[in-house]
């Protein structure tokens, strides 16, 4: 396995300290990989399950409480 190049390793060092001293944590954050044949499926999956259930079926409530409870919310 290569090594890095002690001068990348620094730039990387400074960056990261830059960006500290504006205010900012890095965060290593896992996600899903869009390219998999397994995430297809389960979009697939999740698709056909919302599109068998009536949209009336208290959809508009559920937006309408989570929205209520958004009222005075500032960031």
């Amino acid at each position: 396995m290569p090594t890095t190049p002690p001068a990348a390793l620094e730039h990387v060092r400074r960056y990261r300290e830059r960006m500290k001293a504006q205010g900012f944590r890095q965060l290593n954050l896992w996600v899903p990989d869009t390219r998999s044949p397994r995430f297809a499926e389960e979009c697939r999956r999740q698709s056909r399950l919302a599109a068998r259930h009536d949209r009336a079926d208290g959809v508009m409530e559920l937006l309408e409480a989570a929205a209520s409870d958004l009222e005075g919310w500032e960031p």
